[in-house]
């Protein structure tokens, strides 16, 4: 596995810019059923705030990861071109080596404390899942939510993982002193689909069950319905059944999201298809000919289509959340990126 670009080298003064040292790295397996056939390289992280790149299309500019690589195994996750880096192949290798970093909540605390630090939103979740299988042996979270809580830090978790509900207690107490944004995951309930394209993740049920435990506790949680997968979830009954069972959840917000494929998780998918639905490979060529995203009209007709759901369900128009409890500094002004419509529950 080459660390060269992450670390500062074997034998080698710290090199500035380096995530963590080469010499931290320990490589373990466990016999355990949940994770066999999983190896984890624990690293000790150097930074774990994350800069997101300003041409990037989201809506925030700091992130935390704890892992990388992710057991949820979902075929088209746009992440797996980051295992390149290590040298790690996008497919079985996203799925089964996974690098934890076993210091985030220390240094995450130690990097909160810094002057230079304004207290920006700080998104979780956003690249690989921080409540995969991993986390409930490594229990990274609770330290990392603490630490925000801790700054009064707003923050936002996304994920596939019912381990959320393990934090809830630390989630209601961040929620009493800054603004806690919580969204869950659930493109589709068809479980035929979740069995193939999400093999490692709970099921979309027990997702909107734990969407249901948070909003029951007081945690207001969205659902992001993502992804819309063309052909295979997209269907007006799929569609419906769906934005059904997030308005039954409880959910206070449903914002669909269409597939889209990068490199890396573009051939991983492309050969998932080919092996599941071969008649469709010719479709999604020209359904992605232009690049990694859907064409627009694909986008807005799905985006059309929710919107009907969300009247018929009684999900009606996006509304402000609360005001953050801790100052935010201003943006500069300019030109802003447009936002994926959300539509909240009435």
């Amino acid at each position: 596995m080459r660390w060269d670009n992450l670390t500062d080298g074997p034998g080698t003064p710290e090199r500035t810019g380096a995530l963590f040292g080469a010499a931290s790295v320990v490589t373990r397996t466990f016999d355990t059923p949940e994770f066999r056939g999983i190896t984890f390289h624990e690293v000790r992280a150097r930074s774990v705030l994350n800069r997101v790149p300003g041409a990037s299309r989201m809506p925030f500019e700091w992130t935390v990861n704890p892992y990388r690589g992710c057991s949820h195994a979902c075929v088209y996750c746009f992440a797996r071109k980051t295992h390149s880096y290590l040298d790690l192949d996008t497919g079985i290798g996203f799925d089964s080596q996974i690098v934890v970093k076993t210091n985030a909540p220390e240094v995450l605390r130690r990097e909160l404390a810094a002057p230079r630090w304004a207290g920006a939103h700080v998104a979780m979740g956003t690249n690989v899942d921080c409540y995969q299988r991993a986390e409930g042996r490594y229990r990274l979270m609770p330290g990392i939510i603490e630490a925000l809580v801790e700054r009064a830090n707003p923050f936002s978790i996304l994920t596939k993982g019912t381990l959320i509900l393990r934090d809830l207690p630390l989630l209601r107490r961040a929620a009493e002193v800054t603004d806690v944004g919580i969204s869950v995951s659930v493109g589709f309930t068809d479980t035929e689909l979740w069995r193939t394209v999400e093999p490692g993740t709970p099921s979309p049920a027990a997702r909107l069950a734990a969407v249901r435990a948070l909003t029951g506790a007081g945690i207001e949680c969205g659902v992001l319905m993502a992804p819309v997968i063309p052909f295979l979830g997209d269907s007006p009954e799929q569609l419906r059944a769906t934005v059904r069972a997030v308005a039954e959840s409880g959910a206070t917000s449903v914002t669909p999201l269409v597939l889209h494929l990068r490199p890396g998780a573009r051939e991983w998918f492309t050969a998932w298809l080919g092996a599941h639905h071969p008649h469709l490979v010719a479709r999604y060529e020209r359904m992605y000919a232009g690049g990694s995203y859907a064409p627009t009209w694909y986008q807005r007709r799905i985006t059309r289509q929710l919107h009907e759901l969300a009247a018929e369900f009684g999900i009606g128009p996006s509304r402000r959340g609360a005001a953050r409890r801790i100052p935010v500094p201003e943006r500069p002004a300019g030109p802003v990126a447009a936002e994926p419509v959300q539509l909240s529950l009435l």
